[in-house]
């Protein structure tokens, strides 16, 4: 006869751990773990982590959740411990993060922490977390073939960093959620990158949206993992690191991308900032920036080192709220928002005489001029971008392309007049 205990389901292995003071400032975090895991995972307070670690017990687990807030930063010393313990166990660990400092989160994540998760969640971001660390660990390639070699060579800039430039920066910036910012900014450079066969200037494009950037997606270039480590301790970087960090696309374009993963904007200081635009202005003629929407505290630092500050815009309320809210916001900080041109993109068309009052009417009510209005490059900019290639390369008759074309002459011949006039 079979005992009835036989019967009973053994209970499912604990496969996973949250580590917090208190797992119920974590709410979300609750939530997500029994969707993701059902039963098989536990709770562990910071004391209660270290002894569990240490214990046979702790073979079973693949990951922990450690999560931490503005009120742990004290106590960054036993989190620590915690990270390395796991890590000693071949544990990953997920670090979520709400309102962690940027030091201690740099701390915590050069300990190695495997993924970085913000809270509260976003939709999916801790599947997506729990997905990554699970993927098997890539398997060695055997040596690259010489034509490899040659690839992987062209994928740094070639030249060493003399300092010798003094490049213009151009950010650009958009004022509301598509825009067209990132895909201005990415034309705009390979523009003037790619302006004379014969004398072009060197360009790089910065991409400083560490949450979102696109650049790398637009121009179809990996993310390097040195993008952190420049982020995280610009201080130890000189010049020749900070191009290494960098990608070139078609051997004529220097991209430094947003990191693989993303991070909080007050990650870096306005003074990192400064010297990452500095280094790039003086080795490079032209230096495009691609902005966050939003306003953080190294934003002061890019406008006053840029020339020219492109906010681009479109023909609704949202652009035109925001417009006033950036003015306003500039001049109570005695910032120079002056340097501000407003772009127009996917503006009325020239038969359109309706959509150009209004754009007249916009213009006037805000107080600004409207320099550039851009035409609406249709669904071919959507197919450019995904197929990582500037509009000139997938679209050249494109009326976008070409509008970006002229801007990146005019920027173009203007520095030059200026350096003449220098002479």
């Amino acid at each position: 006869m079979t005992n009835v205990a036989t019967l009973q389901p053994d209970p499912a292995p604990i496969v996973a751990c949250t580590i917090s003071r208190d797992v119920q400032n974590f709410d979300l975090l609750i939530d997500d773990m029994e969707n993701e895991l059902g039963e098989s995972w536990g709770d562990l307070s910071f004391d209660d982590a270290i002894v569990f670690l240490g214990q046979p017990d702790a073979a079973t687990l693949e990951f922990v959740a450690i999560a931490v807030n503005a009120e742990d930063e004290a106590d960054l010393g036993r989190i620590s411990d915690i990270i390395r313990s796991a890590k000693a166990r071949d544990i990953k660990v997920v670090l979520i993060a709400d309102q962690l400092g940027p030091m201690a989160l740099h701390h915590l994540l050069r300990l190695g922490a495997d993924d970085f998760v913000p809270y509260p969640l976003p939709e999916g971001a801790l599947h997506d977390a729990i997905t990554r660390i699970r993927m098997p660990a890539p398997v060695v390639a055997p040596a690259p073939e010489p034509e490899d070699a040659q690839q992987d060579q062209v994928a740094a800039p070639k030249f060493k960093a003399k300092g010798d430039r003094e490049g213009v920066v151009l950010p650009v910036h958009g004022l509301a959620g598509g825009t067209g910012a990132s895909t201005f900014a990415v034309n705009l450079a390979w523009e003037l990158a790619t302006i004379s066969k014969t004398d072009a200037p060197r360009v790089c494009l910065l991409d400083f949206d560490f949450q979102y950037g696109s650049a790398a997606t637009y121009l179809d270039l990996p993310r390097k993992e040195m993008i952190f480590e420049v982020l995280t301790d610009t201080a130890a970087i000189d010049s020749d690191a900070f191009l290494q960090s960098m990608l070139t696309f078609n051997e004529k374009l220097h991209v430094f991308t947003a990191p693989a993963d993303m991070l909080p904007l007050d990650i870096i200081s306005p003074d990192d900032i400064g010297r990452l635009v500095d280094m790039a202005a003086s080795n490079f003629d032209y230096v495009i920036i691609d902005m966050p929407k939003t306003i953080v505290s190294w934003t002061e630092a890019v406008l006053n080192r840029a020339h020219v500050y492109f906010a681009l815009m479109e023909l609704d309320l949202r652009s035109a709220q925001n417009v006033l809210r950036l003015i306003r916001a500039l001049k109570a900080e005695a910032l120079p928002h002056e340097k501000l041109r407003y772009v127009l993109n996917r503006a009325p068309k020239f038969t359109d005489l309706s959509g150009k009052s209004r754009v007249k009417r916009m213009a006037e009510s805000l107080d600004i001029s409207i320099e550039l209005q851009l035409p609406d490059g249709s669904v071919q900019v959507t197919q450019a971008n995904d197929h990582g290639l500037p509009l000139s390369e997938n679209a050249a008759k494109n009326p976008l392309r070409r509008e970006i074309q002229k801007l990146a002459k005019s920027l173009h011949d203007l520095n030059k007049g200026v350096e003449a006039g220098k002479g």
